[in-house]
């Protein structure tokens, strides 16, 4: 075995999220795992024993202990699950003929029912396809109905049959898509399960609270007790007695009644202890309001490292640290455990905010809208608990219809995609993403920096139906609009108002965002209540509206009350949006409210008011936007029948055998993988001398060109770096000499003449972090001045090709601008699907650029092409398995 074998790949070991919201700690076994495992074998019931052996196995020899701990982490894998630092599971591996193993699971009893064996199941197949296992088979005693409900429920094909009493099962560990789903499902159980503890919580332990005025932790109880918390609310304080009239206690253990959460705000080099009390408490989460973490530099880096590591060892959930805290309005709870004294009224959006400064300034705008909160999350440093831990409670949370994010880092782009595109179609994301332009990131969040473009990553948005805004202002008039109007099911608008200059406005800054106006009513300055009536109705009626814009600016001395009437009246029968701009006030105007039986501050088909009316009618465009998303074909890519991905991955491994570090492909390698996904590269022919130039122009049959290949001249739009055209030999000759003035040591190829056409470039790549991306424009410097390319996130969806080629800002050259002709974009379509499914296919892929392929009426030429291939560590296997974010910075001494 080779001795890079013997140490099991780092991206083996995990956190993860157990089906109780507690996490636990999984790793490959060590050889110094023995005293481990013998402690853990003594826990096990005798029961189980059997069921793992077969035979009455009270004990583990010394022998058994060495084959146990002793693997190679090739054809001998085995997994620990640790909590606490004792271990409470181990699953093994072990091949018995090439590309099959047999596999096998012991949990301890107490911890049986935790989904364990699951999360093994999947880490070991994991680990088996990375080490070329395709098939994993077991031997389970018939009435040992839980783990073969285990293997049954995994989502894999499983075979059975009966061999001595034994029940033989087999199956394949390729990743089928019900696998996938089965993991998925899983992981949003076990993660919203996590948060609903935090929300739910009936006991809340402050730890630092004090009795001086202006403290932290007085803030907090004080925030407890005056939100009217329906729980118990403890003090823990060392130092004192009582606080705030309650009883004070010297340490979490000495609370006499259950704990759920423990709100922590003691000195950040004290936090680690407060963890292990919490932990021998048996406290469910963490609120960390303390500072001194990473936001303070590399000391603060490990410190935080040190604290989610201890509390993920120990199966606690943490939000922060460096938060403001968390808030559930629902009365049943009414949870305040927040720096924030005012407590939001009940309403129908989540709040997701990383920045705990910004957090209370939120809270405060929400309040004067009248916008209403369900849940309110300000995460800090957001070290473990993220929006993506959010997003799954929130997808099944039915007091929440809108989910809010204010984004300054995602630490998972990949699994946030994952989950937004899931969500979005059963609830609108609104989202606000700091450091958009710079793609920088807080010096409090331990994530890496996306190396993907900007507009990769506001690709990756409108995929997942995000509702992508720039300010937290145009959140609120999104957020507004979405949670007390009905959806619109198209781009036309009516303009109904007693404004005529407002109403040219309203009708400007529609066309401006991609809205129709199909009807526009001035009513005059006068207007009262009756003449509005009639004409929103008249408005809703129309079946070419699909939304309404109402402008009311009353004449003097008039309070509109009775226009507000109307509109309030109108907006709650309407099936169509309507939006107001009444008064010039901000938010659901008192006067615009409809009572809300479930006592949210404002109800279903209550109008929102924007002081300008460019806000009213951009917010009413995003919307529509996510509505068309929302009527787009949902289901998976359509794979082309013409890809050969075995092939193509037998490619890839046979160059990575020879060149393991990665290395740029050859032309004819490069061919030849491009020709598995049904992509032709034009052949072209390395010329050194003008005389093999001249060979080649023979043998190709003229009409070819001579083209530089050298990046000094291509990249240059002052230079020419292509003869076209070349007929004889007179003619090369008379290329070769003007085309070898240029630059030294150019190099060149001959190739035939392709037929004209727009030049298109394709290009793809593998981000570390974010994953593939494909991207697509006009070939030419233009087009990178202007940033004028379009991206997605692959695998695409059959619709989304035909989007990346419509929507750059040059796509009229290809459909017939000033009367050229119509390039074939069908098959443009097709080589942008190839291309992208090709890099989702292969991460080993770091970069294929189809630089320049001319698109006529006729078909597209693959002109130029390069690509790069490199080892990939995991295989993006966090689609595979379930795990939470690594910390970055491992390298920082410790």
């Amino acid at each position: 075995m080779p001795a890079d074998d013997l140490e099991a790949p780092r991206h083996w070991e995990a956190d993860v999220v157990l089906r109780d919201g507690r996490t636990a700690h999984i790793r490959p076994i060590r050889a110094s795992d023995a005293e481990l495992l013998v402690e853990f074998y003594a826990r096990v019931s005798d029961t189980s024993k059997y069921y793992r052996f077969f035979t009455a196995m009270p004990t583990l020899s010394e022998r058994d202990v060495d084959r146990f701990t002793q693997v190679d982490h090739h054809d001998r894998v085995a997994f620990v699950v640790l909590v606490a630092e004792q271990m409470i599971a181990v699953g093994r591996y072990d091949v018995v003929e090439p590309g099959e193993a047999e596999v096998a699971f012991l949990v301890q009893d107490e911890h049986q029912g935790r989904g364990i064996a699951q999360i093994l199941l999947e880490h070991l197949a994991q680990a088996g396809r990375e080490r070329g296992v395709e098939r994993f088979r077991a031997e389970v005693l018939p009435d040992n109905q839980r783990m073969i409900q285990t293997f049954r429920d995994a989502g894999y094909r499983v075979a059975g049959g009966y061999e001595d009493g034994v029940m033989l099962l087999e199956f394949p560990i390729d990743p089928t898509d019900t696998a996938i789903g089965v993991m998925q499902h899983r992981e949003h159980r076990a993660e919203a399960t996590s948060i609903q503890t935090f929300f739910n919580a009936k006991s809340v332990a402050v730890i630092g609270a004090s009795r001086r005025q202006d403290t932290i932790g007085r803030a907090l109880v004080r925030n407890l007790v005056t939100g009217d918390f329906t729980g118990r609310v403890y003090a823990v304080n060392p130092s004192a007695d009582a606080v705030s009239g309650l009883p004070a206690y010297k340490s979490v253990v000495d609370i006499e009644g259950p704990v759920d959460v423990a709100v922590v705000a003691v000195p950040a080099e004290a936090v680690q202890d407060v963890v292990l009390d919490c932990a021998a408490k048996g406290v469910h989460g963490l609120v960390v309001i303390s500072s001194g973490f990473a936001e303070t530099g590399d000391e603060g880096r490990r410190r935080q490292r040190r604290l989610v590591g201890l509390a993920r060892s120990y199966g606690l959930r943490l939000i922060g640290p460096n938060c403001l805290g968390v808030i559930n309005t629902d009365p049943q709870t009414s949870l305040n455990a927040s720096l924030s004294p005012l407590m939001p009224a009940r309403g129908r959006a989540g709040f997701f905010c990383q920045s705990g400064a910004l957090g209370s300034a939120i809270l405060e705008k929400v309040n004067n809208r009248g916008l209403g909160l369900s849940t309110f999350v300000s995460a800090g440093n957001r070290a473990d608990v993220s929006g993506n831990d959010l997003l799954q409670y929130w997808e099944e949370d039915d007091a929440t219809e809108v989910v809010l994010l204010y984004l300054e880092s995602i630490g998972n782009p990949r699994k946030f995609s994952r989950i937004a595109r899931r969500v979005s179609r059963r609830k609108p994301i609104i989202a606000v993403r700091s450091g958009r332009t710079t793609q920088g990131v807080p010096m409090g969040h331990t994530v890496r920096s996306i190396g993907a473009p900007q507009q990769a990553v506001d690709a990756m948005f409108r995929q997942a139906g995000v509702i992508q805004v720039d300010t937290l202002d145009e959140m609120f008039d999104v957020a507004q609009l979405l949670a007390h109007q009905p959806l619109p099911v198209g781009r036309r608008v009516a303009v109904v108002g007693n404004s005529d200059a407002l109403g040219l406005l309203a009708a400007d800054a529609a066309s401006a965002v991609g809205l129709v106006v199909n009807r526009s009513e001035s009513l005059g300055a006068e207007a009262g209540a009756e003449e509005f009536e009639d004409a929103l109705d008249a408005a809703i009626d129309d079946p070419e509206v699909d939304s309404v814009v109402a402008v009311y600016i009353p004449p003097l001395n008039v309070t509109g009350e009775e226009v507000a009437n109307v509109l309030a009246a109108v907006g709650e029968q309407s099936d169509k949006p309507l939006v107001s701009t009444f008064l010039g006030s901000e938010g659901v105007p008192e006067l615009l409210r409809v009572p809300d039986v479930a006592g949210a501050t404002a109800g279903r088909g209550s109008v929102p008011s924007y002081p300008a009316v460019e806000a009213a009618v951009r917010a009413l465009a995003r919307v529509v936007e996510y509505a068309v998303w929302l009527r787009s074909p949902e289901g998976p890519a359509v794979r082309d029948g013409e890809t050969d991905l075995p092939a193509a991955k037998q490619v890839v491994s046979e160059i990575l055998a020879g060149s393991p570090d990665g290395r740029e492909l050859t032309r004819s390698e490069l061919a030849q993988l491009l020709s598995h996904y049904g992509v032709e590269v034009a052949d072209c022919i390395d010329v050194a001398s003008v005389e093999e130039a001249v060979a080649a122009g023979k043998k190709l049959g003229w009409g070819v060109v001579l083209k530089a290949t050298d990046e000094r001249l291509r990249q240059r739009p002052d230079q020419s770096h292509v003869w076209r055209n070349i007929q004889s030999v007179r003619e090369m000759k008379d290329a070769w000499a003007t085309l070898s003035r240029l630059a030294d040591d150019v190099t060149f190829v001959v190739q035939r003449n392709a037929a004209p056409g727009v030049p298109v470039a394709i290009t793809s790549g593998e981000d570390p972090l974010f994953g593939p991306v494909v991207s697509f424009g006009i070939s030419g410097p233009l087009t990178e001045l202007l940033q004028d390319r379009s991206f997605r996130i692959p695998p695409l969806a059959e619709s989304e090709a035909a989007e990346m080629i419509r929507e750059v800002r040059s796509a009229p050259l290809m459909f017939g601008y000033r009367g050229a002709e119509p390039v074939d974009v069908n098959e443009l379509e097709r080589l942008v699907r190839m291309v992208a499914t090709l890099q989702n296919d292969l991460p080993q892929v770091r970069s294929l650029d189809l630089s320049l392929v001319l698109v006529s009426g006729d078909g597209a030429a693959v002109l130029n092409a390069t690509a790069e291939v490199g080892p990939v560590t995991d295989l993006r296997s966090d689609l595979l398995v379930r795990r939470l974010s690594t910390i970055p910075g491992d390298t920082l001494p410790q």
